[in-house]
């Protein structure tokens, strides 16, 4: 449908006109409904004949001279509506047929089905609950402009009903990685968004600051510390599902802000929490799509455990061909970043070469499934030594889709071991690894307290439900994803 340029002045002359005449939509304070829209489609036959009150969204009507069929629209599906001249009087037809497209009406009358076979509500009596003063986009039902529709949430989830759908299995996935944390007996808890020092993850924080304390705060980039500090204080089994904030780019597959879930589990290891993951990807993916097998950017991937096991040097011999376990010179590292052709900037050190080149000749490959485990210790900060090789970590992270989505691991309860890890990491940050983890005294005094055998888990929630709805961004998953000032968004 073509709108006039001066669409909005004329919507805005008819609500000036209706206030003037004392019919203003938006003194209306509520409107009684029996029913949702879907509720009387499904319950026919049964309420032939019966009364009933519905509202929404007006979004089509097709007038027959003294009679006019219109579709409302609420959150649970479309209802035609029959108008006529007869039922309604002249009067009361005449300023039905003035509703425009995107106004909300709230309707009485009785069910029926039309000789089309459709189920129908013939209008008794109507009443205007809100007026739209700018119209909707063009054809409603076809709005496609990605990038309309991640500034424009609402706008989208009016004309693309199935956006709606993709944004109710999410919270069904969220739901059920409760429900089945809570079958298993951990709680759910919530810890501090700011926090004077920022730790949980190799990532850059946002800052603000805090006026009457006088000092300066960072946004979380995980509730990791926090969850551990109660496991020292005798809580066996937390998570918490939040928001973290990480000062990064933002791309298909990043967003500085985004939902993660955390679980830490007393007495427990790395591999306790292999198959945690498993069950819950599991059980979040038959809440949200209701299967097993899901199909993400044109590759089958079948989700039930028990997923392929792969050490971080073997995934890396496999793919280079190179033994790399052994690489401690930060020179050989560059010089061998070369050779594979990993650069702008080149790694500085091991860690950075190894991290980058897993990322450019490893991941890429694991489409299945794939629990990567055994990582370098210098990446894993956090995380306790491997029981039968020091040189790494008990760590693993799950991959689906060529997509990393989670890390896990042995937890470090050795505070004196903790120490030094730090002060490696602040080694680190001199060199220019900007994602080195901040020396936590605070944190550390707490495991100077005792902290048991621990094994904690992190689940990007944003990105599996990319991959569990088979979405090409996370634009398409969260609500409101961070975009650059319109002004300035083909800068």
């Amino acid at each position: 449908m073509q709108y006039p340029p001066d669409e909005r002045e004329q919507r805005l002359a008819r609500l000036r006109r209706m206030q003037a005449e004392g019919r203003d939509p938006f003194s209306v304070q509520s409107f009684q409904r029996t029913h949702a829209c879907r509720e009387i489609v499904l319950g026919y036959p049964a309420n032939d004949g019966h009364q009933v009150a519905v509202a929404g969204r007006l979004m089509a009507m097709r007038r027959h001279g003294k009679s006019t069929f219109s579709d409302l629209h609420d959150e649970s599906g479309r209802l035609q509506v029959h108008a006529r001249i007869d039922v309604l009087g002249s009067e009361g037809y005449q300023e039905f047929l003035e509703i425009d497209l995107g106004d909300f009406v709230g309707v009485t009358g009785t069910v029926f089905r039309t000789r089309t076979g459709e189920v129908t509500v013939l209008v008794q009596d109507w009443q205007l609950l809100a007026v739209a003063l700018r119209p909707l986009p063009e054809k409603y039902h076809g709005l496609r402009d990605v990038e309309v529709r991640s500034r424009r949430r609402y706008l989208d989830l009016i004309a693309n009903p199935e956006v709606r759908d993709a944004f109710r299995a999410r919270a069904r996935m969220i739901q059920a990685a409760r429900n089945l944390l809570n079958a298993r007996g951990f709680l759910e808890v919530e810890t501090p968004m700011m926090q004077p020092i920022y730790g949980g993850a190799a990532a850059r924080p946002f800052v603000t600051h805090h006026n009457a304390l006088h000092m300066d705060l960072f946004l979380r980039v995980a509730p990791e510390l926090y969850l551990k500090r109660l496991i020292v204080g005798g809580f066996e089994r937390v998570y918490e599902i939040g928001r973290v904030f990480r000062n990064e780019g933002v791309d298909s597959r990043h967003n500085p802000e985004f939902t993660i879930l955390e679980a830490y589990q007393a007495y427990a290891d790395y591999h306790d929490l292999m198959e945690l993951t498993e069950q819950l990807v599991v059980a979040m993916a038959s809440a949200a799509v209701g299967r097993h097998v899901i199909c993400y950017r044109g590759q089958e991937i079948d989700l039930r455990p028990p997923w392929r096991r792969l050490s971080f040097f073997e995934a890396l011999q496999e793919a280079t061909g190179m033994d790399l376990s052994g690489l401690e010179d930060d020179a050989e590292a560059t010089a061998l970043a070369t050779r594979l052709g990993i650069g702008d900037p080149p790694p500085s050190n091991c860690p950075d070469f190894l991290d980058r080149a897993f990322a450019e000749y490893v991941q890429p490959k694991l489409i299945q499934p794939t629990i990567v485990y055994d990582y370098p210790l210098a990446l894993s900060p956090l995380a306790k030594r491997h029981a039968d090789r020091p040189q790494v970590a008990a760590r693993f992270e799950p991959f689906i889709g060529a997509e990393e989505v989670g890390n896990a691991f042995s937890e470090l309860n050795d505070p004196l071991d903790q120490r030094r890890r730090f002060e490696e990491q602040a080694a680190l940050r001199a060199k220019g690894m900007l994602e080195g983890h901040p020396l936590d005294e605070d944190f550390l005094l707490a495991l100077e307290h005792a902290m048991p055998p621990t094994g904690g888990l992190g689940l990007g929630i944003d990105r599996l439900a990319m991959i569990l709805l088979s979405r090409p961004s996370l634009r398409e998953v969260i609500l409101f994803p961070l975009l650059r000032p319109e002004e300035s968004a083909d800068a």
